[in-house]
């Protein structure tokens, strides 16, 4: 408390005390008693009333003591098991968790990672992919600007993400690798990668690229073959020495029937090899019989028509062109689709066309749209000519029901440039984006869809999407979620199947690693989408006939099961929505690839080299006791005394307030008792 306080508070007391006695002993020839309690009580409530004015306050001070952190950082990954290393994993885990001379320096935080990192000392060692890199950015989040020790217990070995041993860039704290794993080095062949299109078209080559790796000194003769079943479709003698370790091959392949083909690749594996389940990879290609040709038409260049090109043809079984007005309606019953972009009076005659034989088309408006042309070409829509351009951003719409769509951050994305003005529909339509100016939303459309005389449409109403394109790619370092937002677009616009009330979206194979999951959505008897359905799957294994019930569950705007844990095989399986007969079937298959099965020994190199870049030191298991040692001496590591001062009032006024109605309704009562009022 200040001096100055401490002297209005003298001052306030002095002050309340001869206001008091002035008022009760002033001019009494004798003071009684209930004079000196009058003037008490009175010198009480005035008091108490300056108090409140000045409201005394004073420091608090609170000194804490802060532990420095450790995370114990665990590849819970089943290559740990593959290795044989759940076991000691666990015992040094055990070991510095029940540490006391840890426990007593440091916070102790257990971490689990696989494909993502979690705060948790649950180990199963199950987790089928490895993302090392990923689980440092997030605690690079977690522990910034933070005195924190790490111990890294893993086999070093990632299947995906970037390179760990980089990851001191953002991540400072000193990491200490405990090496789980072989780190002798034996004679190993095996396909580092291999790569196939998805699909390809009956009777056509399509190209395979394989990347053979050899760990080894003495020269060795292998073979590479591809199979299927008992039949070779290709194979190809190699050779290795220790200089000459890694090979391309560059082959192709004959698509020989509809559907997908399911092959093996080999590399014969050399005698006394101690891991022979990297020496194959399953991999899968889906033959077609005919491709969706799809027509983008302008008569004028855009960055655009590349963007919408690329997502498009993402997909191995879609084919774009380009043409102009003229050139589409002379080949316009050659494509399932048209892409029109930004049309004008040149492209009357083709709307004609598109009108005559009920062709699905995607129309893109833009600021060179003709609007006079369009409002008088087109019956399903009119656009409000202001003459004045505007920027909008997208906000997705949840109850969009055609078809599925997942938010690909829309509201990240730049903005749209487009004509101002109302868009007014006479014809049912749904909105898929709506348009976004600021934080504020419109009820105009900037993409919809609509089907019209057993047509399907859509229109955009804004250029430069190609800024999405690359938006989508900065936030994910991949252009797949914009392309299958596209795809699934061009799918809907490019069928003419019937509407349907029961909706799925599945792969025809699945890589053994990735996830397997399938989509569906449900929709009432006025195709509204139906939230409070109850759908499930029946899936059946072909090879040992096998069935299991699978509930789905509601995710946003549709349904999603997840099937990741199923093991690799042919599978069969009916979707159906209870009390409504209705229902589903198809079919998918599970690659057999286990990538955390693909790793020898434990990839002590890059731990090192981890350890070093950090300013940490590498150990192995039985150097466990050594590691809480050097924790325990390492001045790096101490406590640290914070103080926090707080300002508090002397006094609380609600007290304060409680004593003045007492002392002045004591006053009170005591001068009408003695019938001085």
């Amino acid at each position: 408390m200040s001096s100055e306080t401490l002297l209005l508070i003298i001052l306030a007391g002095i002050i309340a005390l001869l206001l008091a006695l002035f008022q009760y002993i002033r001019g009494e020839e004798s003071v009684s008693r209930l004079h000196v309690l009058l003037s008490a009580l009175r010198f009480i409530t005035l008091f108490s009333v300056l108090l409140l004015l000045i409201n005394p306050k004073f420091e608090s001070t609170i000194l804490t003591s802060k532990k420095p952190n450790l995370v114990l950082l665990v590849d819970n990954s089943s290559s740990i098991k593959h290795l044989k290393q759940e076991e000691i994993a666990l015992n040094v885990i055990e070991k510095i968790t029940q540490s006391e001379v840890l426990n007593d320096k440091f916070n102790i935080s257990s971490y689990t990672f696989g494909a993502q990192i979690k705060a948790s000392d649950t180990l199963s060692f199950s987790e089928t992919q490895t993302n090392l890199s990923d689980a440092f950015n997030q605690l690079s989040q977690i522990y910034k600007n933070s005195n924190t020790a790490t111990i890294l217990i893993s086999d070093g070995n990632q299947t995906f993400g970037s390179d760990y041993e980089f990851a001191t860039t953002n991540y400072k704290s000193p990491i200490y690798p405990v090496v789980l794993g072989d780190t002798v080095k034996y004679t190993d062949l095996k396909i580092k990668q291999l790569h196939a299109n998805r699909y390809a078209y009956l009777k056509n080559r399509f190209p395979v690229e394989a990347i053979i790796t050899y760990n080894g000194n003495a020269n060795v003769n292998s073979r590479f073959v591809v199979t299927q079943g008992e039949t070779t479709w290709y194979s190809q003698r190699v050779t290795f020495t220790k200089q000459n370790n890694s090979k391309t091959l560059h082959f192709t392949l004959l698509a020989k029937r509809v559907g997908v083909s399911r092959l093996k690749a080999t590399i014969i594996p050399i005698e006394n090899e101690k891991n022979t389940v990297n020496n194959s990879k399953h991999f899968a290609v889906e033959v077609i019989d005919q491709k969706t040709k799809i027509a983008i038409v302008s008569d004028f260049l855009h960055p655009d028509l590349g963007a919408f090109k690329k997502s498009i043809e993402s997909n191995e079984q879609r084919s774009v062109f380009f043409l102009s007005p003229n050139d589409a309606i002379s080949q316009i019953k050659d494509f399932q689709l048209l892409i029109i972009y930004q049309p004008n009076h040149k492209f009357n005659k083709l709307f004609d066309v598109i009108k005559k034989e009920s062709i699905n088309n995607l129309l893109i408006v833009g600021t060179k749209t003709d609007l006079n042309f369009l409002n008088r070409t087109k019956q399903s829509f009119t656009h409000e000519i202001t003459n004045a351009i505007e920027y909008y951003s997208a906000e997705l719409n949840p109850n969009y029901a055609p078809f599925i769509i997942n938010d690909i951050d829309f509201e990240s994305f730049p903005p749209l440039k487009s004509n101002f003005g109302d868009i007014k529909f006479s014809v049912p339509f749904d909105v898929i984006l709506q348009k976004k100016r600021g934080n504020l939303t419109t009820n105009q459309p900037l993409l919809a869809s609509y089907e019209e005389n057993n047509r399907r449409e859509a229109v955009l109403f804004g250029e430069n999407i190609w800024q999405w394109r690359a938006q989508s790619f900065v936030n994910t370092t991949s252009f797949n979620d914009f392309d299958d937002f596209i795809g699934k677009l061009v799918q809907y616009l490019a069928s003419s199947k019937p509407r349907d009330r029961l909706n799925l979206e599945y792969q025809s194979f699945y890589d053994g690693n990735s996830s397997v999951v399938l989509n569906a959505q449900f929709f009432d008897k006025n195709y509204v989408f139906d939230s409070r359905a109850s759908l499930n799957l029946l899936v059946k294994d072909e090879a040992s006939n096998f069935e299991q019930n699978f509930p789905f569950v509601l995710k946003n705007n549709n349904y999603q099961v997840e099937l990741s844990r199923l093991p690799p095989s042919e599978y069969r399986f009916i979707v159906k929505v209870e009390n409504e007969g209705i229902s589903k079937s198809g079919s998918f298959e599970i690659l057999e690839f286990n990538v955390e099965q693909q790793f020898l020994n434990a990839n002590s190199d890059k731990l090192n080299q981890l350890a070093q870049n950090s300013g940490g030191v590498p150990y192995f298991p039985n150097q466990t006791d050594s590691l809480i040692e050097h924790l325990k001496n390492d001045n790096h590591y101490q406590a640290i005394q914070e103080s926090n001062k707080n300002i508090v009032p002397l006094l609380a006024w609600n007290y304060l307030l409680l004593l003045i109605a007492i002392s002045l309704t004591s006053e009170w009562f005591l001068r009408k008792y003695n019938g001085l009022i």
